[in-house]
């Protein structure tokens, strides 16, 4: 029996791959996870309240479109967020997540070839998985741009050649960063904005940690091309309630984009997809319409960094994020690094080489780097930035 060859290039998913490293190895101290993005402040009150309110709508099929206040929630968020007015009929799209949205829009969207071969999918390195895999699925090649200190964490895709260039088909950019928490300014965005004109390719903006930010909240990718005039088809954006509102068994997001591109997601969707239950749309649109959650949840946050920039600020490798949850912090081996902090204090966090992957051109660049989540009580967290300074410091001295 066959099985398809192109998935065989995958690299084995982040969390299944550590499991193979830590598993079965003791931990050296009480156990305390710092590895996934899982947000862990209380799920607003209003959740429940609703859908105990429209529990009976489980028995009906919902709309594949989502409900008009669904998307008029959206609509109406974005424009508060962002200034941006999109028609919640034909450019907004409720989605099961932002990984719906990141795998669909790319079957939707990505054309068979491009300027008389493979077209190409432009991914950051490290990257979230699900870029690489929808590449893949639409036949694709997958080329991972490296986003490194030197480039600011962020990728820069105008570096590459052109003749690649006018390949492409599709840009993902995720901003805030994950891993690395950096933020696209609008000097970025129009940058990319006008490279994308130049050679005719979409972005796909990842905004799912857009409300998580110390105190300067991040520009939006429609935000920018509205701004700048660009073409409304040139810019798609996805974001979820997962992070911004800490619900991410809810599994609730959205895209927004031009109405040619969102209407092939639909149509897409209509064929290969489940809709949200209605409960759970009547839910969501309680969210987007409510910014009184998502302040206490940021209040929260915030002791979290101001924790981080005290306990490893004076550690060379340690850089606070610009937006998300995340720490991307150098520790030399991440790998290497992430097994001796687990047996020696019951800390477990991410290697950042399983986030990233080694090209013809270059190394693995998030193999030096752990990512850590600030999701736990904050008593938790200082816990484990404790246990991360010690083991570095204790390195540190080793190989002096």
């Amino acid at each position: 029996m066959q099985f398809p060859a192109r998935f065989s290039d995958l690299p084995e998913y982040a969390f299944p791959r550590l499991r193979k490293l830590l598993d079965g190895v003791p931990a050296g101290g009480p156990e305390l996870l710092m590895t996934i993005g899982e947000p862990k402040h209380p799920l607003p009150a209003l959740v429940a309240e609703t859908i105990a309110a429209h529990a009976g709508e489980f028995a009906l099929y919902p709309p594949n479109d989502g409900t008009p206040a669904l998307r008029a929630a959206i609509a109406g968020w974005l424009d508060r967020r962002y200034g941006v007015a999109l028609d919640p009929e034909t450019q907004v799209f409720p989605l099961n997540g932002t990984r719906e949205g990141l795998f669909g829009l790319a079957i939707a969207l990505s054309p068979e070839t491009r300027a008389g071969g493979r077209p190409v999918v432009l991914t950051p390195n490290p990257f979230y998985q699900a870029y690489g895999a929808a590449a893949l699925a639409v036949g694709a090649e997958p080329v991972p741009v490296p986003a490194t200190e030197a480039t600011g964490f962020l990728p820069d895709y105008a570096a590459l050649p052109p003749a690649l260039l006018d390949r492409v088909t599709l840009a993902y950019v995720c901003s805030p960063a994950n891993p690395q928490g950096a933020v696209a300014d609008a000097g970025w965005w129009r940058r990319l904005l006008a490279l994308a004109e130049r050679h005719d390719f979409r972005v796909i903006a990842d905004e799912c940690y857009a409300e998580i930010y110390p105190e300067t909240p991040p520009p939006g990718a429609l935000q920018i091309a509205q701004a700048a005039g660009a073409d409304p088809e040139r810019v798609l954006v996805v974001n979820s309630l997962s992070k911004r509102s800490n619900a991410p068994g809810l599994r609730s997001g959205f895209a927004a984009g031009g109405p040619r591109s969102i209407a092939a997601l639909r149509q897409l969707r209509a064929y290969g997809g489940a809709p949200l239950p209605l409960p759970i749309q009547h839910a969501s649109a309680a969210l987007w319409n409510d910014e009184a959650h998502v302040a206490a949840s940021r209040a929260l946050y915030a002791p979290k960094f101001a924790a981080a920039d005290r306990i490893l600020g004076t550690l060379p490798g340690y850089r606070a994020p610009e937006g998300g949850f995340f720490l991307w912090l150098a520790v030399g081996d991440g790998e290497a690094f992430a097994h001796r902090l687990w047996r020696e204090t019951g800390v477990r966090v991410l290697p950042g080489g399983y986030l990233g992957r080694a090209t013809a051109d270059a190394p693995n660049p998030g193999a030096p780097y752990v990512r850590v989540a600030l999701v736990a009580p904050l008593a938790d967290v200082e816990r484990g930035l404790v246990a991360i300074r010690d083991t570095l410091c204790a390195i540190t001295e080793e190989t002096a």
